[in-house]
């Protein structure tokens, strides 16, 4: 649907154009925005070069095993039953750590690792656990100190304060951990108030 909406919008405008005599507009217009693109693409990869070596830097020195056991007492109340010196909470763990820092790319397998230990202890095969919710939850919402890609993507485009966007970016993630967990909680509630 989405192409057809793309390529409904180029038709339009280069029909428009040409019915107005200004296809050269048209061709200005592509000219400039590969331009554009090149640039983009070739400051972005800096930049990101640049974040994800620090945090991989962070993730080689040890620092996503330390907020691991720094969020084990959060993992507790999240997960009251599963084991907390399990492999399916210490995936869990890796996978808040991993996106508390930006690492999209590390927190992914991590999450994947995560839900293949909760699904084998998920007594209904074909039914989500409440520990799986739970962690669908945490990780669609994850908090994230550090957003490496929003940082190289302003940086990229010649953001004078790049950082700038942190805080907000950290409030904001809280906020919405805070409602998912809150919604899964209440969800939760009320199916079983309706026995399901």
């Amino acid at each position: 649907m989405l192409n057809f909406i793309w390529l409904l919008m180029l038709v339009v405008g280069v029909a428009v154009a040409g019915a107005g005599g200004r296809i050269d507009l048209v061709t200005g217009a592509v000219t400039d925005a590969t331009k554009q693109a090149v640039d983009l693409a070739i400051g972005f990869v800096g930049a990101m070069s640049l974040w994800l070596g620090l945090m991989k830097v962070a993730e080689k020195g040890g620092l996503i095993q330390s907020l691991g056991r720094a969020l084990r007492p959060l993992a507790r109340w999240l997960f009251p039953t599963l084991d907390p010196d399990g492999p399916a909470v210490g995936m869990v763990l890796m996978n808040m750590s991993a996106n508390f820092l930006g690492l999209g790319n590390a927190a992914t397998p991590f999450g994947l690792r995560a839900m293949e230990e909760l699904q084998k202890l998920n007594p209904d095969k074909a039914t989500a656990s409440d520990a799986m919710c739970t962690f669908l939850a945490v990780n669609t919402s994850a908090i994230t100190l550090v957003p490496v890609m929003l940082l190289a993507l302003r940086a990229a485009l010649g953001s004078t304060d790049p950082t700038a966007v942190v805080a907000p970016c950290f409030l904001a993630t809280v906020v919405s951990a805070v409602v998912s967990v809150t919604a899964d909680r209440l969800f939760r509630a009320a199916s079983r108030r309706r026995g399901r």
